[in-house]
């Protein structure tokens, strides 16, 4: 019997037909579904790109003691497991991040092939030159990548020169010169959907209002979403939707390819994501951390579709709550594999048979608390998406069940809770009203944190009386003094934004900072002026009112 695994990096859930998207086309991964067991509650543990693919690994929540960093030596992971049981295991992947330096996520496999070309993937030296900005530089997140992602990509013309076709290309040609194996895995994983977003334009004429001629910001800047226009945050979700797309279609040639092999009556077929992405729900952009890192459903809920070769819960909607280190066990036992006791996630196939109704009772979704670390993270530990808290409190937790989502924070933030059958959308915080229930599912996470082993330090942040959750004392330093002076810029008409130096403001701004005539202001007084002037700090825009 053989696995393929597919993983689609920031693939929202609600953006796919087969979850009652009526916008974006997947008509391959909707094909897909029908002949799947589609998990309507399927979550994410830790967050985000490579602490999720730990715990995929692993088959272990590791946000409780495992930061963006390496596999460890400890570790006891997937492919190694089964290469003891002499199956043959292969990872294709363009995710630049699990390849670089010594994360070395390709530990144990028989094989591996990195295909080049992401925008964090230290490429190309000869193309590194000055290219044209596709926004204005205060609306990208990163400069210095957005550079090498257009430098990458100058010279690419047909849709097979993207990252991702050329990524499933080299799967299919895997398959074709592999199919005849007596056993194998093989992992396939691609960064698209995520930034940038910028896919071949007959994708984005798909979806794209043809009167736009706009910015494009193909890598939006994370946190309050306020700096772009009403049409410009509409063209960032059109470029997302033509990603998802093109996605669809190479994972559509490659399920081709599966069944013109034979392989479609011995292969089990998951698909699924490590987080999504908001674009402006809460008034947020992208991934926000720290006091705006809360994650909502639109972050936490993925997709998961599992197809068995043998018809095993085909066209099956599951709505009970699983998460990504269940997935570990799943292949295990679909494979004969003994599962070792180190494994923390559960099998999903009692569920997928109907043997079950449940698993777990909460889902707990969350982000290693940096900050508590004795040693500062390091320069390398904050590349890529991985947020280092600079000084405040951790980020919140969620706890989820059927009905509630808990964004429970650690005491000094208020935290925020929904009913989900009332509320899909999360618009409504409803906490102040349902006490009882917040105070429920606050010892739920108290109580999973304790059970993996939570250090008790940590642990004690969240415990504190149910009524903090509304009013939290002032236990947070303010992130910035009133007199601390910040460099603000009219950027657009009745558009400020402050930077904290002369020398960020330039470098955003794309401009010679002598000819900005930047006069400094007191944080107090921008923040008295205009509680939603936009504040670029720690690497996203915040209102002014988040920090003082």
């Amino acid at each position: 019997m053989n696995v393929i695994f597919i993983m689609n990096d920031s693939l929202r859930q609600d953006h796919l037909g087969c979850y009652g998207n009526e916008w974006i086309k997947t008509p391959n991964l909707d094909r897909l579904a029908e002949s799947s067991a589609v998990f309507d509650r399927a979550y994410i543990a830790s967050h985000a790109t490579l602490p999720a693919r730990t715990d995929l690994y692993t088959g272990r929540y590791t946000l409780i003691y495992h930061t963006w960093s390496p596999l460890q030596p400890e570790d006891v992971i997937l492919p190694e497991i089964i290469g003891e049981h002499n199956y043959t295991s292969m990872i294709i992947f363009d995710t630049a991040s699990m390849g670089q330096d010594e994360y070395n996520f390709m530990r144990g496999f028989s094989g591996w092939e990195m295909v080049r070309g992401q925008h964090t993937d230290r490429w190309r030296t000869d193309s590194m030159v000055p290219v044209e900005w596709p926004a204005a530089p205060y609306k990208l997140k990163n400069l210095d990548r957005t550079v090498r992602w257009m430098c990458h990509k100058a010279d690419w013309r047909y849709e097979k020169d993207y990252v991702t076709p050329r990524t499933f290309s080299t799967a299919i040609e895997w398959l074709e010169r592999n199919h005849t194996l007596d056993g194998f895995l093989l992992w396939i994983d691609t960064l698209d959907p995520h930034e940038p977003f910028d896919p071949p334009p007959h994708y984005l004429k798909l979806y794209a209002d043809p009167e736009y001629d706009g910015d494009q910001i193909i890598y939006p800047q994370y946190g309050r979403s306020s700096y772009m226009s009403e049409a410009e945050l509409k063209h960032v979700r059109a470029l997302y939707a033509g990603e998802v797309t093109m996605v669809d279609r190479w994972i559509g040639l490659l399920l081709d390819k599966v069944e013109q092999l034979g392989l479609l009556e011995n292969t089990l077929i998951i698909h699924t994501s490590d987080h999504g992405h908001l674009f402006g729900e809460h008034s947020l952009q992208g991934k926000p951390g720290g006091a705006l890192g809360n994650l909502y459903e639109v972050t936490t809920r993925i997709p998961l579709i599992i197809r068995h070769p043998k018809g095993l819960g085909a066209g099956k909607r599951i709505s009970a709550i699983v998460q990504l280190p269940d997935l570990l066990p799943t292949i295990l036992e679909f494979l004969e594999v003994p599962v070792p006791e180190t494994v923390q996630g559960r099998s999903l196939w009692p569920l997928i048979a109907g043997e079950t109704e449940k698993l777990h009772d909460y889902a707990f979704s969350g982000r290693y608390p940096y900050m508590l670390d004795e040693a500062k993270p390091s320069e390398k530990d904050t590349k890529y998406d991985r947020w280092v808290n600079p000084g405040g409190l951790p980020e919140a937790r969620t706890v989820t069940d059927e009905e509630w989502s808990l964004i429970c924070s650690p005491r000094g933030r208020p935290s925020e809770l929904y009913n989900l059958k009332d509320d899909p959308q999360q618009k409504v915080n409803v906490i102040a009203d349902n006490l009882p229930v917040a105070a429920r599912m606050q010892q739920a996470l108290i109580e999973f944190m304790k059970e993996y082993g939570t250090p008790p330090e940590v642990v004690a942040l969240w415990k504190y009386a149910p009524e903090e959750m509304v009013t939290p004392p002032e236990t947070a330093a303010k992130e910035l003094q009133p007199e601390e002076m910040l460099y603000p810029a009219e950027v657009q008409p009745g558009q400020p934004v402050a930077f904290l130096s002369e020398e960020d403001a330039g470098r955003r701004l794309a401009s010679d900072v002598e000819e900005l005539e930047l006069e400094a202001r007191s944080f107090g007084a921008i923040l008295e002026r205009d509680p939603l002037s936009l504040i670029y700090m720690n690497g996203q825009y915040y209102w002014a009112q988040d920090l003082g």
